[in-house]
């Protein structure tokens, strides 16, 4: 894979997320710019095996996006590999539309209701063991970031991801080290984490998570592995990539981006 390509893409798709924050001021623009660079590889990279213009097709690599927030990255994404019409992208969080400032599963190519965090990893695990069950040899991924983690629901089904073996789950937490109000070195510190996975039986790896080489490099590594363990990916991130005014704001969470500036920063 062209890592330029893959470069290309994360601009692209970096740029229209400020349009749609642009359109809708609602929308949390720094936890959606920090994963940028991991949708673009699971997509754009080919690590998720999907088939355009069909969002429940059989054979699919599964990916539940637990951070529910975060994730209207994936909108410019689903629109050009066919899943909905690009007009929608114009008329997010408008009355009418199939897209939402929060995203739910009645939107084409979302698996799960997203909007309360914590669930997205049990729901994984439900669907990676019934995946096992039938034999099937498609993934599940899971995309959390890391503020989340601090629900205890999350430990739950780490403990039972853990306990049933589910070599067919792969989570990516998109460790930005923001939560909603603050550093979580602050809230609480999640370190050591990946002793903490460790510790559950899980196999985890580490990668800087805007390197896009190195983040494919591993993705895929990671997709072909026999492990006999559940995989956790740890993406070291940015929360607000990009914007000098979110990068070194702990509250960038909750914080909007002026019309105007989105206009000079979407032409960049």
């Amino acid at each position: 894979m062209d890592s330029d390509f893959l470069r290309q893409k994360s601009k692209w798709l970096w740029q229209q997320t400020l349009l749609i924050h642009k359109i809708s001021q609602g929308t949390r623009i720094a936890s959606c710019l920090s994963c940028v660079d991991i949708l673009t590889v699971l997509f754009y990279g080919k690590i998720l095996s999907y088939q355009i213009g069909s969002p429940d097709w059989a054979h699919r690599d599964r990916l539940i996006v637990s951070k529910a927030h975060g994730s209207l990255s994936l909108y410019p994404i689903f629109a050009e590999i066919g899943y909905f019409d690009k007009a929608y992208l114009t008329k997010v969080g408008k009355s009418g539309s199939i897209l939402g400032d929060i995203p739910d599963c009645s939107i084409p190519g979302y698996e799960t209701v997203n909007g309360s965090l914590g669930h997205g990893l049990g729901v994984a695990c439900g669907m990676a063991l019934a995946m096992k069950c039938k034999g099937l040899s498609e993934k599940v991924f899971v995309l959390s970031g890391d503020g989340e983690l601090y629900e205890g629901a999350v430990w739950e089904a780490i403990m039972f991801a853990g306990h049933h073996k589910l070599d067919n789950l792969i989570l990516i937490i998109d460790n930005n080290q923001k939560c909603m109000l603050d550093y979580t070195s602050n809230v609480i510190n999640l370190s050591p984490l990946a002793e903490k996975f460790n510790a559950f039986r899980w196999d985890v790896y580490e990668v800087e998570g805007h390197e896009i080489g190195k983040l494919y490099e591993t993705l895929r590594n990671i997709k072909n592995l026999s492990a006999y363990r559940p995989i956790a990916l740890i993406a070291n991130t940015v929360k607000g990539k990009g914007i000098v005014s979110l990068e070194g704001d702990p509250l960038c969470h909750i914080r909007s981006i002026n019309p105007d500036t989105i206009d000079i920063l979407a032409k960049t």
